[in-house]
């Protein structure tokens, strides 16, 4: 549709669905496709509300030349009603989500595993919180994966 609507989440959103975001507008600005798309992300719980993304997870988007100005917030009954996509990393997330759209009238939002689209087949996307470096980078290369092919997908 012309225009496309996106977002991303996670649980607390300051891990990966920050740097899900962000990849993905990257993608959008580099192909000249961001008056098309609205990219957010936001987390299914309120524990995280207002706080920076981690720190890792900002140095491993710097790493790769992404700035992100991000602060988490919580999912809105209005996102189930204006996202044409709701795109979430882990079974949990997709389970708590399925549960608050269907207490939300006129949802529009297909909620679906962002690695539903991985060309690896990697489903589930782990939360690299309790993790190290490399378990933000695994992250980072995941949600470009996915992120392209949803883009190419829907594009």
């Amino acid at each position: 549709s012309e225009n496309s609507l996106e977002s991303l989440i996670s649980i607390g959103n300051i891990c990966r669905s920050p740097i899900a975001e962000a990849v993905f507008r990257k993608l959008v600005t580099d192909e000249n496709l961001e008056h098309k798309w609205r990219t957010d992300s936001a987390a299914v719980s309120d524990w995280n509300v207002g706080r920076s993304p981690d720190s890792r997870a900002l140095s491993c988007l710097r790493n790769h030349g992404i700035e992100t100005a991000h602060k988490a917030r919580q999912i809105t009954k209005e996102d189930f009603q204006t996202f044409d996509h709701i795109l979430c990393m882990d079974e949990s997330n997709l389970r708590d989500l399925n549960r608050k759209s269907n207490q939300v009238k006129d949802c529009k939002a297909k909620i679906e595993l962002l690695g539903t689209y991985d060309p690896q087949k990697q489903l589930i996307i782990e939360d690299p919180y309790y993790g190290n470096e490399k378990d933000f980078e695994t992250v980072y290369e995941q949600c470009l994966r996915c992120c392209k092919a949803f883009l190419e997908k829907y594009h």
